[in-house]
């Protein structure tokens, strides 16, 4: 299949509102069922089992059989970075339409989310600005680096970055560190190997827990005492 008609298929694959709605509700990381996913997308689970399957075989989705039940997950970040962006598009960047009124569901969304393993919406964006303002990332359109500051930073809130390098004794070939464009703040939050680990330390430490149903999370007030005084977060800005 040459690229142009795979392009094409991704895009008819992505576009179908049962198979959006069914992406979207991977984009927290977890791993689910096609019942699971049936229900999120509105549509019987004989009928999802088909889409799941020509998303398995397209790459978009990965599969993980464990006793009777077959779990999905996206394949790859990359797919999660295109759905993250086509997020961005829909959410209408310069559009003159006036704004819509959200209810709490969305602004929870908008104020701290998962995408896919890492840490979005306002939360995210504000911690990715608090790092780069105090010198432990680099970011740019394309890519990023951790500084030396930044080393001893993360390791100083107990994320080691050699072991995080590190799988098995093999070197993973994952970015370590990336910009992601959000799409609720049109501004970059931090994806990557760095992301995963950052949003993994604050679920493990009790500075964010998962919202019941959604990608949101919720900072505790511990969360919100460690962005402020311990990453430099500023809510202002």
């Amino acid at each position: 299949m040459n690229s142009l008609s795979t392009f094409a298929e991704v895009g008819a694959l992505a576009g179908d509102p049962a198979r959006a709605g069914m992406l979207r509700a991977l984009m927290d990381g977890r791993a689910l069922t096609a019942s699971e996913l049936a229900h999120v997308a509105g549509i019987t689970p004989q009928t999802a089992s088909g889409h799941l399957a020509r998303m398995a075989t397209a790459g978009l989705l990965s599969v993980e059989k464990q006793g009777r039940h077959r779990y999905h997950r996206l394949a790859s970040s990359a797919v999660a970075q295109m759905i993250e962006s086509i997020m961005q598009v829909a959410s209408g960047a310069g559009s003159t339409r006036p704004p819509l009124v959200v209810g709490s569901k969305d602004a929870a969304l908008r104020m701290a989310r998962t995408c896919c393993d890492h840490l979005a919406g306002r939360l995210g964006v504000a911690l990715a600005d608090a790092l780069v303002g105090g010198g432990y990332l680099e970011l740019a359109s394309d890519g990023g680096l951790v500084t030396e500051a930044g080393i001893e930073f993360f390791g100083g809130i107990g994320i080691d970055l050699d072991a995080l390098m590190t799988r098995s004794g093999n070197r993973s070939s994952r970015i370590l560190c990336r910009p992601c464009l959000d799409w609720s703040e049109r501004r970059p939050h931090i994806a990557g190997r760095i992301g995963a680990a950052l949003c993994a330390h604050s679920l493990g430490k009790g500075w964010i827990c998962r919202m019941d149903g959604t990608r949101a999370v919720t900072i505790t007030p511990k969360g919100q005492r460690i962005f402020r005084e311990q990453f430099g977060v500023s809510w202002d800005r």
